[in-house]
């Protein structure tokens, strides 16, 4: 049996945002998925590798590599693969790329948290941090929220300049240098960072926006300080994969800022009807871990396309 390899450049153009995000949506109607994550360590770089088995839909293994020194070499700082396995024989049914899967799923992932939590009439967007997952970012909530504006703040400002330059033909853009006033005036924030301290101060946030947390991956990261997390009502996309894993939330818990308690709900709770905003005035937190489980929801609606075309 040959095992097809299904390119970037092969399904990219042929995906959207809004088949992705009801993929998922299915996938949690599923029985839950069990879910397993490791890390290693070489210095400031990480092996990420993460599987997830879901009854009924299938198997898959997805490692990554994240190396920030590549930035400066013109090469991507993450790399990986994808393996994914058939649900009732275990046998391996296709190679995805490593980019395509986590493109979709990322940035699906956060735009999902927001069709669920953040003001439908939302149209002013903040992206902090202006590299590839920023990018998909403005092309996600455009899909979503009519007349969205976007401003973008990066601690490098040429880099904010050039994602500016280079989106401004297709979206309502701009850069801005005072993040501060910058996330006062945002109906959305997202972070996409590689930051380990945080970047956004809860003192800045304001009544009825929506805060969108994706870069933090390691026990040592965290984009929003301890007041953000108390002001804000806290959501997840799998509390097996944040909780305990990310420090955007294992640091205010283990300090006593907050307790496990205070993460309201995840994706599975979606059918209970508990993973939603309540007020339009109160200020909801989301927190994107980004587990495997999401990657083969993904990575199986990318088989399913693949297949059709």
């Amino acid at each position: 049996m040959t095992i097809p390899f299904i390119s970037f450049d092969e399904m990219d153009n042929i995906l959207n945002w809004g088949d992705v995000t009801d993929a998922m949506l299915a996938g949690h109607n599923l029985p839950k998925a069990s879910i397993s994550d490791g890390l290693v360590y070489r210095g400031d770089d990480t092996l990420l590798s993460r599987s997830a088995w879901i009854d009924g839909l299938g198997v898959l293994v997805k490692s990554a590599t994240i190396v920030p020194e590549n930035t400066a070499k013109g090469i991507p700082m993450v790399n990986g693969g994808v393996m994914l396995f058939d649900d009732e024989t275990g046998q391996l049914e296709a190679l995805v790329d490593f980019h395509l899967v986590t493109k979709w799923k990322t940035a699906a992932d956060s735009l999902l948290g927001a069709k669920r939590l953040a003001r439908p009439d939302s149209k002013n967007f903040l992206i902090v941090g202006a590299g590839t997952v920023s990018r998909n970012m403005v092309s996600a909530y455009a899909s979503a929220f009519a007349d969205a504006r976007f401003m973008v703040w990066n601690r490098n400002p040429d880099n904010a300049r050039k994602m500016v330059a280079d989106l401004s033909d297709s979206f309502d853009i701009l850069q801005v240098d005072d993040l501060e006033a910058a996330v006062r005036r945002a109906d959305i924030i997202t972070c996409a960072t590689m930051a380990s301290d945080p970047v956004i101060k809860g003192a800045w946030l304001q009544a009825g926006q929506h805060l969108n947390l994706i870069g933090a991956y390691r026990p040592d990261m965290r984009e929003a300080d301890d007041l953000a997390l108390q002001r804000a009502r806290i959501f997840v996309d799998s509390r097996e994969t944040t909780v305990n894993h990310i420090g955007e939330l294992i640091l205010p818990i283990a300090s006593g800022v907050i307790s496990e308690n205070d993460v309201i709900a995840d994706y599975y709770d979606i059918a209970k009807g508990t993973f939603a905003s309540t007020d339009n005035a109160e200020i909801t937190l989301f927190k994107n871990g980004g587990g495997a489980h999401l990657d083969l929801m993904t990575a199986k609606l990318i088989l399913q396309k693949w297949r059709e075309a």
